[in-house]
């Protein structure tokens, strides 16, 4: 593992601040605790049966979230730089993964090791605070996931699509469109049409 930069360590204190802010004091604590992980591409962060046991902040770089279902494999999430990456609740219960993180491009990845979460939330100095940060970021998780179940309940592949165009250009910038297509639960084929109906 490489030690992280001072700017490294900016970008991830900048984006925990939506979450909570850490004074100086307790920042030179917190990031003794945190180590940075360079992914290759098609490598994985985690493979499904197994536990996770890290907790990830991407600085560049992406990574998507699939099953894999009677072979084939499922994309059902991705994420990018700025954004937080595990298999969360494998990572808080222990249990086994039941699905693969794999990087799309090479990716940098902050870290903190389940034992050394455990140990900032036995920390006095950072005990509230790295608590309160896991109760919002499980917060964070649920309400993505709940978009993303009703997005499928309630509009159609073309709505899901041009929603992707709104919020997520990076998914349709960097990422193969058989995936994109995957995310959106149709096939290659229907995003084709979709597209071409978009772009007459």
């Amino acid at each position: 593992m490489d030690a992280l930069s001072p700017a490294q360590l900016n970008q991830f204190r900048k984006h925990m601040a939506a979450f909570i802010e850490f004074d100086d004091a307790e920042w030179a604590i917190c990031i003794q605790y945190l180590n940075v992980w360079q992914l290759k591409k098609k490598e994985h962060f985690i493979e499904a049966g197994e536990v996770c046991k890290t907790l990830g902040f991407v600085l560049s770089g992406s990574v998507r979230y699939y099953h894999l279902i009677d072979g084939n494999d499922i994309t059902n999430y991705f994420s990018f730089e700025n954004d937080y990456v595990s298999s969360y609740k494998s990572f808080l219960t222990g249990e086994p993964s039941i699905n693969y993180i794999q990087a799309l491009e090479p990716t940098t990845i902050i870290t903190v090791s389940k034992k050394d979460w455990e140990a900032m939330l036995s920390n006095p100095i950072l005990a509230y605070k790295i608590e309160r940060f896991g109760r919002l970021l499980a917060e964070y998780y649920l309400i993505c996931y709940e978009d993303r179940v009703t997005s499928f309940i309630t509009q159609s592949p073309e709505e899901r699509y041009l929603k992707l165009m709104e919020t997520g250009r990076d998914i349709l910038r960097r990422i193969p469109q058989h995936y994109v297509a995957n995310f959106l639960g149709i096939t290659p084929v229907s995003l084709s049409r979709i597209r071409r109906r978009i772009l007459v």
